[in-house]
C-alpha cells in the first residue's frame, strides 16, 4: 500500500498548500509514508496518523520511527467516525485512498470537520471515481456490490463535503489516470 499509492499521493499533495509549521493528520494512514511525506514538508509542524487497524498502526509506526522519536510524528489506532482530537486541533486533514471505506461518510466528514481549524483544510486523494474511464474504474465499478466500498463521481464528492458544511469546495480531476482531488475548508465564522 505504501508504493502503490505514492503517484496520487504525491500528484494531490503538490496541489495542497502545506505550511511548515502545520499541523496534519493522515487518516487511514495505512502504511505511513503519506505520514513520512508530510512530516518532511512540515518542518516545525506535526503530522498525526490514525488506522483502525492495529496491524497498519504498527507498520505506520516502524516507517515513521525516525520521526517519532523527533517527536514530529504521531501514530494512533482509532476511527475516524470518533476521532481522539479536540476541536480546531488541525490545519488540514489528509485522507489518501479511504473515503470510500468509512462506515458513515456524511457523519465521518463532519466528524473531520469538528477536528479542522477555521480556515484548514480537508483533502481526498484516489486514484478511482465513480465514471472515470480507466480499467481500474470500471473494474471497482463492476465489483462494488461484493465490495461495499462507496464509490462517488467528482459532483457527488463535492455536494457531499458542502452538506457536511465545508466552504471553497474544489474538486480536481486527472481523467487521464483516472484520480480525483476532493478539497473542502473549513469556514472562520463558527
Amino acid at each position: 500500500m505504501n508504493s502503490r499509492h505514492s503517484g496520487v499521493t504525491d500528484w494531490g499533495l503538490s496541489q495542497v498548500p502545506i505550511e511548515k509549521n502545520f499541523t496534519i493528520l493522515d487518516i487511514g494512514c495505512g502504511g505511513g509514508r503519506t505520514v513520512s511525506k508530510l512530516a518532511a514538508i512540515v518542518t516545525e509542524g506535526k503530522v498525526y496518523g490514525l488506522d483502525y487497524s492495529t496491524a497498519s498502526v504498527a507498520f505506520a509506526a516502524k516507517t515513521n520511527r525516525d520521526w517519532i522519536k523527533k517527536g514530529r510524528v504521531d501514530i494512533r489506532e482509532g476511527s475516524v467516525s470518533q476521532l481522539p482530537f479536540a476541536s480546531a486541533t488541525f490545519d488540514l486533514v489528509v485522507a489518501v485512498e479511504t473515503h470510500f471505506w468509512w462506515q458513515d461518510l456524511p457523519g465521518d466528514l463532519r466528524e473531520l470537520l469538528r477536528t479542522l481549524k477555521p480556515g484548514g483544510s480537508l483533502a481526498i486523494i484516489a486514484e478511482v471515481y465513480k465514471g472515470a474511464n480507466t480499467t481500474t474504474a470500471r473494474l471497482v465499478e463492476k465489483y462494488l456490490p461484493k465490495t461495499g466500498i462507496k464509490l462517488l463521481t467528482p459532483g457527488e464528492h463535492r455536494d457531499l463535503l458542502v452538506e457536511a458544511g465545508y466552504t471553497n469546495v474544489q474538486v480536481t480531476l486527472e481523467t487521464g489516470k483516472g484520480w480525483i482531488l476532493a478539497i473542502g475548508k473549513k469556514s472562520f465564522e463558527i
